[in-house]
C-alpha cells in the first residue's frame, strides 16, 4: 500500500513528505518490534531485524523506504491541453 501510494504522488513536489512517511514507517516498524520482544536490547533487536544497520531488513524482506523515490516534476504537456477559444485555422 505505501508502494503505491507513493508511485501516485512521485510526480509533484513530494519529496519532503516522502522524508516525513519515512521517519513516520521506521517509528511504527521499532515500536511493534519493541513491543514484540520487550526484554531484548537495542543491540540485540538492530542485530536480528536490521542486519546491524537501522532500516528493518532481513535476508528476504526489507522495509520500503518512502524516502528513496525519486521524484517528478510535473511534465510540460503544451499543446496537449485542451484550450477552451478556438484556434485560429
Amino acid at each position: 500500500m505505501l508502494r503505491g501510494w507513493c508511485a501516485y504522488f512521485r510526480p509533484g513536489v513530494s519529496s519532503a513528505t516522502f522524508q516525513f512517511l519515512r521517519q513516520l514507517v521506521w517509528g511504527q516498524a521499532i515500536r511493534w518490534i519493541r513491543r514484540k520482544h520487550r526484554r531484548i536490547t537495542w543491540k540485540d533487536l538492530r542485530r536480528r531485524y536490521c542486519s546491524g544497520g537501522w532500516w528493518p531488513t532481513t535476508e528476504d524482506i526489507t522495509l520500503f523506504d518512502p524516502a528513496k523515490v525519486r521524484t517528478t516534476r510535473y511534465r510540460y504537456r503544451g499543446g496537449v491541453i485542451p484550450s477552451p477559444w478556438p484556434t485560429k485555422g
